[in-house]
């Protein structure tokens, strides 16, 4: 036997027993004739106490221990002389009697604690060793504990877990698949699922009437921090159910998991928000509603001042920043370049102060008088003290610059505390999206999703204002996941597919499987999925999702780990009757 208790499990009250304990040298310190070592595991650090005055040789051992030497220890529990109010064991120590060393350690790249000096590629090329941090194991912890809780939830509600294939058909639509060549099949490829959207449909068909599946999903995509070429879901569809079913079921479950792990009771409905009203108040379809700092259109106060950058521009919006009309003109200067990098494209930003004395400085006031601009704040519900921003252009790109520069203002004013959550759900989406280069509608969801029965009418005659009977659960500005109601008549889907501009050939060759089974009887059904990655995040603080992933791929989609992707042997190309065309070298 290695260990007799964890390395946080022992108390005072166990005081005076044998133990054995087992795990990694955290640290160790050598004070007069005594060495001090701090052995830790999975569980926690326990003080482990060698005397030279009782055995000399066992001392000495113990200070030729080196950082993560891997060690098994017997003592004796005794209470602490100095203790340590930071560590649950800090009332105890070991007195130690034996010393094994099971294994050394070559000198970490990093120091394994929690405020570590390795960078992100470091930490992610040896992430064996940033795994036995307490901050990142902490969140794996966390991701099984919800993963356990949220199966347990679902089991409650009468939902099976399905598992459904990891090679199937491409049907490319939206990211690109992650495709895998059939040596069975020369020339032909399996694909890795982007969701498994037509499956969780096949088992509506099928009666199963609740699924749900906690899935790994792919997407070859360009990746940020919150996106990775893998990532999780928690896959849900149901039958016989509207909108108002599916919502109701899932916003229980979020509630659920918010008092499993935060203790978080929230008792009012989350609030619901039109797609359009999102974009008009937030410039976002995922708007971060722990703070105010909503848009306010100024364009029918602007206009005919002469000013060509007001005059001429579409949309002319602002936001009120409360309490900072002290902002200095460096302050100012720096807003304006934030507004201008090229990830947010604005050419520049307006400002006006409303003094604390009533008066009002503007960078605009040579082409606006006092009276009209006070008719802005007015507008705008600004106070003495605040600072006004505005920006001005083509309506959908400046919204969008905009809610860029109110999420930079809550972050500079301590708005966006990643311990304050706030949730809602967004409603009624366009059903479709124009695009100018194809001159074609796409799915703004996926081409399953039903249109709003208020709007069907108007697929042929107005195609762009449909609405979808489709939603998204936003906590905190970020996109926790989101579905909708499936089209489930084979006609309906017909039309849909022809709009989406597939012929009747495209369409039966993608989705011909699920067409076909809507002929024998398909039911009413929808469903959503939350990101799992996404929700652990959250919960843990984290802006990242790469931290609750146990081996995640960095921003190029490298895993620097294994150093994957990799290339195959020629042999294995020959076996799958695979010719590579690569780049000539620079």
């Amino acid at each position: 036997m290695y260990r007799t208790h964890t390395c946080g499990e022992l108390r005072l009250a166990d005081a005076g027993k044998e133990v054995k304990l087992a795990g990694w040298v955290q640290r160790s310190r050598k004070m007069g004739g005594m060495t001090f070592v701090d052995l830790r595991d999975r569980y926690g650090i326990t003080q482990i106490v060698f005397e030279s005055d009782a055995n000399q040789d066992l001392c000495e051992a113990a200070n030729k221990l080196g950082r993560e030497f891997v060690i098994n220890v017997t003592g004796t529990v005794a209470e602490r002389t100095s203790k340590n109010a930071n560590l649950p064991t800090g009332e105890i120590e070991i007195i130690a009697k034996e010393l094994t060393v099971l294994n050394k350690s070559d000198v970490p790249p990093f120091t394994i604690e929690d405020d570590t000096d390795g960078g992100d590629d470091l930490r992610m090329r040896y992430r064996y060793l940033d795994l036995r941090r307490n901050a990142v194991r902490s969140n794996l912890e966390l991701r099984h504990r919800m993963a356990f809780e949220i199966r347990r939830y679902l089991d409650q509600h009468g939902f099976l877990e399905v598992e459904t294939p990891v090679l199937i058909k491409s049907t490319p639509e939206g990211a690109r698949d992650f495709v895998v060549p059939s040596r069975m099949n020369p020339g032909e490829f399996y694909a890795l699922p982007q969701s498994p959207q037509t499956f969780k449909q096949l088992l509506m068909v099928s009666g199963f009437d609740r699924y749900f599946q906690i899935v790994k999903c792919f997407r070859d995509e360009d990746l940020r921090a919150d996106r990775q070429p893998e990532f999780t879901q928690i896959d849900c569809e149901m039958s016989f159910v509207e909108q108002e079913d599916v919502l109701q079921m899932f916003e229980g479950l979020v509630k659920h998991i918010f008092r499993y792990v935060k203790d978080i009771d929230f008792k009012e409905p989350f609030p619901r928000m039109t797609w359009a009203d999102a974009q008009r108040l937030y410039g976002s379809d995922k708007p971060d509603t722990r703070f105010g700092m909503e848009f306010v259109e100024l364009k029918d106060l602007t206009a005919g001042s002469g000013f060509s950058v007001m005059d001429e521009a579409e949309y002319v919006g602002a936001i009120v920043a409360p309490g900072c009309a002290d902002y200095t003109r460096k302050q100012l200067d720096g807003l304006t370049d934030f507004v201008k990098r090229p990830q947010i494209g604005a050419k520049g930003m307006m400002w006006v102060k409303f003094e604390a004395d009533g008066s009002i400085k503007s960078s605009v006031g040579k082409f606006f008088t006092d009276e009209q601009i006070k008719a802005w704040g007015e507008r705008a519900g600004a106070n003495p003290g605040d600072l006004m921003l505005i920006l001005a252009g083509q309506t959908a790109k400046t919204r969008k610059q905009l809610c860029e520069l109110r999420l930079e203002m809550g972050s500079r004013l301590g708005l966006r505390d990643p311990q304050k959550f706030s949730c809602l759900w967004v409603i009624d989406f366009p059903l479709f999206e124009w695009d100018d280069e194809t001159s074609r509608y796409y799915a703004m969801h996926h081409p399953f999703t039903a249109p709003n029965p208020d709007d069907i009418d108007k697929l042929e005659t107005d195609t762009g204002s449909v609405r979808a009977t489709a939603y998204d659960m936003v906590v905190n500005g970020n996109e926790l996941g989101g579905g909708s109601i499936r089209i489930h008549d084979a006609a309906l889907q017909d039309t849909m597919f022809r709009l989406l501009g597939l012929s009747e050939q495209e369409a039966q060759y993608k989705f011909g499987f699920l067409m076909n089974a809507f002929k024998f009887g398909a039911p009413p059904h929808g469903g959503l999925a939350f990101g799992f990655d996404r929700f652990v995040s959250i919960l843990a603080g984290l802006d990242s999702i790469r931290d609750v992933i146990a081996f995640p791929k960095n921003n190029a989609g490298r895993d620097m780990m294994i150093d994957a992707p990799a290339e195959i042997d020629q042999s294995q190309l020959d076996e799958l009757k695979i010719a590579l065309a690569l780049p000539e070298e620079k």
